[in-house]
């Protein structure tokens, strides 16, 4: 596992630990071919932290990995620190599990598969119109009750991929059921055709809102749910478009 935050003169490191980063970094080892590092840290975390907590991966903890599951209980909405269980990583660990299974090849443990239709499952069950309304809920508690009901964009993209690259693993026809699904909720809800790109936030009642994200900053969750369906689960994205596998 890695830690998170060391001070400016590298002297002093941060007592908190995220599953956030460690996520991004099996991301990057991913990336560059680095796939034992990339199978400890996910192992850990989906086939321990997940499993063991019905899929409702805990994302904060103290210096020694001890859950700290009350954290940020009054900034529930924080954009990188939310209070409770982040439904869109949930979604983004189905499809890295799914990548690290393509990228291990014979010698990939058949846990993998299982647990990314679970994670992906959960996501579903408790994040998709879980209010009555259409999207996916930023946040639930650990009971699995929503907890900030804002529809972010990035949650969707992460939905998106996952459906994708669970029907290139599967065939199974429901994750093209959803991924269509998903796709025409974006249209409605997200694509800006007028100012450009994706609204970044909507409010429980699918209307653009900026309480957690202010603007548009970010474009690769976007463009990335555009690429996955297009490309194979591994090797990672850079490699895999250099080595001209897209639509192939």
């Amino acid at each position: 596992m890695v830690v998170e935050e060391w001070d400016q003169a590298w002297t002093t490191l941060d007592g908190y630990r995220g599953v956030n980063a460690n996520m991004h970094t099996v991301e990057a080892l991913l990336a560059v071919g680095d796939v034992r590092r990339a199978e400890r840290i996910l192992t850990r975390v989906v086939h321990g932290f997940a499993l063991s907590n019905m899929w409702r991966i805990p994302e904060h903890f103290d210096a020694e990995w001890n859950p700290v599951p009350g954290y940020n209980r009054d900034e529930p909405a924080h954009p990188f620190r939310p209070y409770g269980a982040t439904i869109g990583h949930w979604f983004e660990w189905s499809r890295l599990t799914l990548s690290l299974r393509a990228a291990l090849g014979d010698e990939a443990p058949g846990w993998l598969l299982d647990d990314a239709r679970s994670l992906f499952d959960a996501g579903v069950r408790e994040g998709w119109a879980v209010d009555g309304a259409e999207g996916f809920v930023y946040t639930v508690d650990w009971d699995g009750t929503p907890v900030v009901r804002q529809r972010m964009h990035w949650v969707v993209t992460e939905a998106l991929a996952a459906a994708a690259t669970l029907h290139r693993a599967t065939g199974d026809p429901m994750y093209a059921v959803c991924h269509a699904q998903w796709w025409a909720y974006a249209e409605r809800h997200l694509i800006d055709r007028d100012g450009g790109s994706w609204h970044h936030e909507l409010g429980p009642d699918n209307r653009p809102g900026g309480g957690t994200w202010a603007g548009k900053p970010d474009v690769y969750h976007a463009f990335q749910a555009t690429l996955v369906p297009r490309l194979p689960a591994a090797p990672g994205f850079a490699r895999a478009l250099a080595a001209g596998l897209l639509d192939t």
